[in-house]
């Protein structure tokens, strides 16, 4: 007898999400030996990071050497090139799996990720951790926060969300019957991630996925090391084949491919401002190819402001600065990279916290003392170097703290705080990515006039940090910094949201707003069809007001 599927009655409800405890990592303890044994296997060879297209990997195209960050002489992985044939067959894979995988009852895509999270918590943690480590140069605590927890985080939260939504009907009438219909896009969607974050590149991709599309991915290169263990998870979790292909190469070649197909439904992306408006062009230019409108869902960095009230606690605003700054090098698009502070708090916390920033270890992640490891690579260092030495060259500008460089081993840039003069100096209004912070001193009496340079002097709206135990001060700062920041902190740090906690995103040049952590990020990826039944249809097509 064939077998049949069988169907299923009843309302699955998603287990109560939770965020999954990180580990401490003592010198010594038994996760840190583990992990530190993972690096090492990791170190002593060369991966190969394929292509992964309706669940077949290749190396096709021509293969470039992963190297680590803070010791960039070190090859550990071989990333193939790709092209437009690669791209071409990943669309087609995808297209091909797309009505099995939108009829695919929720509840059944929604255990894929559930799964999954249990396997980046459990089976494959160690590696997700080692691999961030050694590729993206994260310290034990940064690597352990971003994956495995966040990744696993991002499923659990992302399928609870997803529940809301599918469980989400109207009301009926008397004699009707109303429902919604919430299908997927009607295509394939394009997910290009960064190298920051590997929950990032966990989450973009199997967003869409969860809620019925199907994906290609296009991962950064600096963090193909963990995206290939996402990769595995996934494929072991249960993904159908073709539901999200994986492809490397020039970022710029995988988009035009892609973006130029009549059944590019949607892009995923998590990158910088220019890229992204780029990209936003692009889809213009094809608007009249596609079969529907783009979807196009963008979160794109910052210039993130911490900002004291005179009567802020000065402990809690050191902390904030040593942390929000110079955790993973600045390399989050929450990190803080301007402050503004009142003079009776900078004089009471200068000395102290140039002191500590200028004691951070720099260096090898994977020892324990470093506290700050490389930026991500080459060009990422020429762009600092030259911040630093043009902030250097200002009479507007002192340097407080920091100030070298140094590629001779990894690409390592001391975090470097300078001291304006100048609220509206370069410092205080691009976008630099790394462990470089500027602070501008206002006098104590100048608290409203600062929060409208705050708010006036970037094009970016993500974060936002304000400090100070005078609730007037806080209610006056919302209001006037209502539009300044996506996510504002009232005496926390600007970094670290977390699922369930904060929903992440923002606007004006930071992105689309689309609040990963919220219902309305998985909301963008459906085309809802609304569907009415009439159990009584009129017979009769006649008024009473028609009667003679």
């Amino acid at each position: 007898m064939t077998k049949q599927s069988v169907s299923m009655a009843g309302n699955f409800k998603v287990p109560a999400p939770f965020n999954a405890p990180p580990r401490g990592f003592a010198p010594g303890s038994p996760e840190a030996t583990s992990v530190l044994r993972v690096v090492e296997e990791i170190t002593s060879g060369v991966r190969d990071l394929p292509h992964v297209i309706d669940g077949e990997r290749s190396m096709e195209g021509e293969a470039a050497d992963v190297t680590v960050p803070h010791d960039h002489a070190k090859v550990v992985g071989r990333l193939p090139g790709g092209g437009d044939a690669t791209t071409d067959r990943a669309i087609e894979a995808a297209l091909a799996a797309q009505d099995a995988w939108a009829r695919t009852p929720w509840w059944e895509r929604a255990a894929v990720f559930l799964r999954a999270a249990d396997l980046a918590v459990g089976k494959y943690a160690d590696e997700l951790v080692a691999t961030t480590m050694v590729g993206q140069s994260k310290t034990f605590h940064q690597a352990e926060i971003d994956a495995p927890c966040e990744v696993a985080d991002f499923f659990r939260y992302n399928a609870y969300n997803a529940q809301q939504i599918f469980s989400d009907q109207p009301e009926s009438a008397p004699g009707y019957g109303n429902y919604w219909d919430h299908r997927p896009l009607e295509g394939f969607v394009l997910a290009v991630t960064p190298f920051n974050f590997t929950a990032i590149a966990s989450n973009l991709p199997s967003t869409p996925a969860l809620m019925g599309n199907v994906v290609v991915w296009k991962p950064a290169a600096k963090s193909a090391l963990s995206n290939e263990v996402i990769m595995r998870i996934l494929e072991e979790a249960g993904l159908p084949d073709g539901v999200i292909n994986l492809v490397h190469g020039s970022g710029a070649e995988v988009t035009d491919r892609a973006m130029s197909h009549p059944d590019f439904a949607g892009l995923s992306f998590t990158g910088s401002t220019d890229v992204f408006r780029k990209l936003w062009k692009k889809a213009g230019d094809n608007i009249e190819n596609y079969k529907a409108y783009p979807r196009l869902v963008g979160e794109t960095g910052g210039k993130n402001a911490v900002v004291a009230h005179p009567t802020a606690n000065v402990d809690a605003v050191r902390s904030a600065l040593i942390r929000g700054a110079f955790e993973f090098q600045g390399q989050k698009c929450s990190a803080a990279s301007r402050a503004y502070l009142p003079r009776s708090v900078w004089d009471t916390i200068k000395d102290g916290l140039a002191e500590t920033v200028n004691s951070l270890t720099v260096g090898d992640t994977t020892k324990h003392e470093t506290f700050v490891g490389a930026v991500i690579d080459g060009g990422a260092f020429r762009k600092l170097e030259k911040a630093i030495e043009d902030a250097k060259d200002l009479s507007s500008h002192r340097l407080v703290a920091g100030g070298t460089v140094d590629s001779s081993k990894g690409w390592f840039v001391r975090p470097t705080i300078f001291e304006t003069e100048d609220p509206h100096a370069f410092t205080m209004q691009q976008e630099f990515f790394g462990p470089l912070l500027t602070v501008y001193v206002y006098e104590d009496d100048q608290w409203e006039e600062t929060l409208d340079l705050v708010e006036s002097t970037s094009d970016y709206a993500l974060t936002l940090s304000i400090f100070s135990q005078d609730q007037p001060s806080i209610s006056v700062a919302l209001d006037t910094l209502r539009n300044a920041a996506g996510m504002t902190y009232i005496n926390d740090k600007p970094t670290g949201a977390l699922m369930g906690q904060v929903c992440f995103g923002g606007g004006r040049g930071s992105g689309t707003n689309d609040k990963t952590g919220s219902r309305l990020a998985l909301q963008r990826w459906l085309s809802g069809r609304f569907i009415r039944e009439n159990y009584s249809p009129d017979l009769d097509w006649t008024y009473e007001y028609l009667a003679d």
